[in-house]
């Protein structure tokens, strides 16, 4: 991965109006409440740098779907682009909360995934996007890099966020390891194998982008300023 790390500075949340304008606050208000009650059940491992076991291979194709170099690549386009789309997702929902400083993490995130994305693309001599047409599946209901939305809060802060990251990029790993392993095709072994090394550097990114990231308050969940619903 080319793309240069950046230091992120954990900042306190901006406060929300407790009294929102019209209808556009209303159904902020309402976009909070619900968002907090699904962050409630799952956040993300308490801001602790231990990986949760979650981490193990989410969505790993069947073999038998994966029998050529062309449909490998589908994969992986597949991975790249569904992971773009999830991250920015989480970046919509965390503007809509005003919490920015996230947002902007999963920006980045989301434009790092969908630049891999375009790469296959360029190495395939692919005009657009193969996966719409072509058999693939995952054995999840998700591919491996994609973020679980139950993993969001409003209030998290950039160590939580790339704490997704590094979930994302370590089941990716173990997807691209278990293939090389279990399949027959020595083209697909080669992919797997070269995209496994490309993964791996993800994680040590990642990693050091931790490393360089403030860890939330204790009390990091507290909201002081919680919205109130006005009609």
């Amino acid at each position: 991965m080319s793309t240069k790390s950046t230091k992120k500075s954990a900042k306190k949340p901006v406060k929300k109006s407790s009294k929102p304008a019209g209808k556009v606050g209303v159904k902020k208000a309402k976009a909070v409440v619900a968002l907090k009650k699904k962050a409630v059940k799952r956040v993300v491992a308490k801001a602790t740098a231990k990986t949760p076991k979650r981490a193990i291979v989410k969505g790993a194709a069947k073999p038998a779907k994966i029998s050529s170099t062309t449909d490998f690549m589908v994969h992986a386009y597949a991975m790249e682009t569904e992971a773009s789309e999830r991250y920015a997702e989480f970046a919509d929902s965390m503007e809509v909360h005003n919490n920015l400083e996230v947002a902007e993490l999963f920006r980045k995130l989301s434009r790092i995934e969908q630049r891999h994305a375009e790469q296959i693309l360029e190495q395939m001599g692919w005009k657009q996007s193969p996966a719409s047409s072509a058999n693939y599946r995952w054995e999840g209901v998700e591919g491996p890099e994609t973020a679980d939305p139950t993993e969001l809060h409003y209030l998290m802060q950039p160590y939580h966020a790339l704490q997704i990251a590094l979930l994302n990029e370590k089941r990716a790993r173990d997807f691209f390891a278990h293939l090389a392993k279990v399949t027959k095709d020595k083209g697909v072994k080669a992919g797997a194998l070269e995209m496994l090394e490309e993964e791996e550097e993800h994680v040590r990114l990642i990693e050091g982008w931790l490393k360089r990231t403030p860890e939330p308050d204790p009390n990091w969940e507290a909201d002081q300023d919680p919205p109130v619903l006005s009609d």
